[in-house]
């Protein structure tokens, strides 16, 4: 079972690098574009529509076949990365972060996502708006989430999800008891969660801290599908919790 507080090692190495170089681009002046062409290989814009993955570095597998920067994903494929990789991509108005030994099942029609199926691993992503009668599911080994355009970053474990809203609203709902939910609605990292298989004191659903996904990913995944974040520039460097508990 994971730790509540644990951190992936790598993963947490490139948060706080990030965070380093953004700082170090506040200081300097130098232009915030040229920090993200240095960090992520090329200037974040809205990606062409026949393409799919803006980086990815180590061994990302789609549908079990290696992927690269020409690979098209979309709905109907299973995605999986391995130890020290890492992929960020779209698929029709949403995009992801994958972290390292992440594995993901896409459902839904063509580039239109009704159904994730997180299987394991660490995923950060962004959803654009839907029509009232096309809700979007994410789903975990204890927990299922209704989103409509929102940002969300979820970790998978097989008895713990944690999950972030980072801006807008999720309904969160428990595998083993239905009855167990929670509606959710931020502005900015206020209430991440745990979802447990087992209760504890009366309910599954418990508040969590702030952790490992950052502003400035944030603002990638929403500028590769030509969007913005819902907050200004200073966020870049949002690093805790917003709230105690």
């Amino acid at each position: 079972m994971m730790k509540e507080e644990e951190l992936h090692p790598e993963d947490e190495r490139r948060r706080l690098i990030l965070v380093r170089m953004l700082t170090l681009a506040g200081a300097t002046m130098i232009p915030l574009s040229r920090i993200q062409a240095a960090w992520w290989g090329s200037t974040p814009k809205k990606l062409p529509d026949n393409k799919s993955i803006f980086s990815l570095k180590g061994d990302v597998r789609v549908n079990n076949q290696k992927a690269n920067l020409e690979t098209r994903i979309r709905a109907g494929d299973v995605v999986r990365t391995h130890q020290n990789s890492e992929v960020i991509f779209v698929v029709g108005s949403d995009s992801f972060v994958m972290r390292s030994n992440t594995e993901m099942e896409i459902e839904g029609s063509s580039y239109f996502i009704d159904t994730l199926r997180l299987l394991t691993g660490s995923l950060l992503s962004v959803f654009g708006q839907r029509e009232p009668n096309q809700a979007l599911n994410m789903s975990a080994s204890t927990a299922t989430i209704g989103i409509r355009g929102t940002g969300v970053y979820m970790e998978a474990e097989p008895d713990l999800t944690y999950l972030c809203t980072c801006y807008g609203q999720v309904a969160i709902r428990s595998v083993a008891d239905p009855n167990d939910a929670e509606l959710v609605t931020a502005v900015h990292h206020d209430a991440p969660k745990y979802i447990s298989s087992s209760a504890v004191k009366g309910t599954r659903i418990r508040p969590a801290p702030f952790k490992n996904h950052t502003d400035a990913e944030l603002k990638i995944l929403e500028a590769i599908v030509g969007r913005e974040v819902p907050f200004g520039l200073e966020s870049e460097l949002y690093t805790g919790e917003r709230r105690e508990y």
